[in-house]
């Protein structure tokens, strides 16, 4: 499952004593084993750049147009610093079977429901949004990034097996 946080550092005090909180009920409530990846991934900011360029054309007002540019030149130390990144968290459910006998597909599948809705619900009292992530592709996907390199992949970002 993918988990967007929230802005923990625009919390109020009170708001962010609630929040740790929060998170220590989940991690007490959740009695099995996860697995927290973070992926972080630098940002490419020149359509934005080009973008505030644009507008910057349009304007007529000095200040504002000096404003532009000093956001623009801003942004740009930013992305040439590799200050500019995005994360991405995920959360990895396994389902251990109780006995060494085989289980039922249906059964792990229902057990797995179980610990991804309470993993939903106790993030979703942190603020966090929690989507699960369904499809074989994207989740080979976002391995693949953990595991390897972004020269392994192509312009779709796929990957490719070797």
């Amino acid at each position: 499952m993918e988990v967007t946080p929230i802005n923990y550092n625009l919390k109020s005090e009170l708001e962010k004593e609630s929040i740790l909180n929060s998170y220590k009920i989940f991690f007490k409530t959740c009695q099995f084993d996860m697995q927290i990846l973070i992926q972080s991934n630098k940002e490419d900011l020149s359509h934005h750049i080009s973008k505030i360029k644009k507008n910057i054309l349009k304007k007529e007002n000095k200040f504002l147009k000096e404003l532009s540019e000093n956001y623009i030149q801003y942004i740009s130390n930013l992305n040439n610093n590799k200050k500019s990144s995005s994360k991405k968290f995920y959360i990895i459910i396994k389902n251990y079977p109780i006995n060494k006998k085989e289980k039922n597909i249906e059964i792990i599948i229902q057990e797995l429901n179980e610990k991804y809705l309470k993993i939903k619900e106790c993030l979703s009292r942190c603020g966090n949004k929690v989507n699960v992530i369904d499809e074989k592709q994207e989740i080979l996907k976002i391995f693949f990034s953990f595991l390897n390199t972004k020269k392994h992949f192509n312009k779709n970002y796929s990957y490719k097996e070797e």
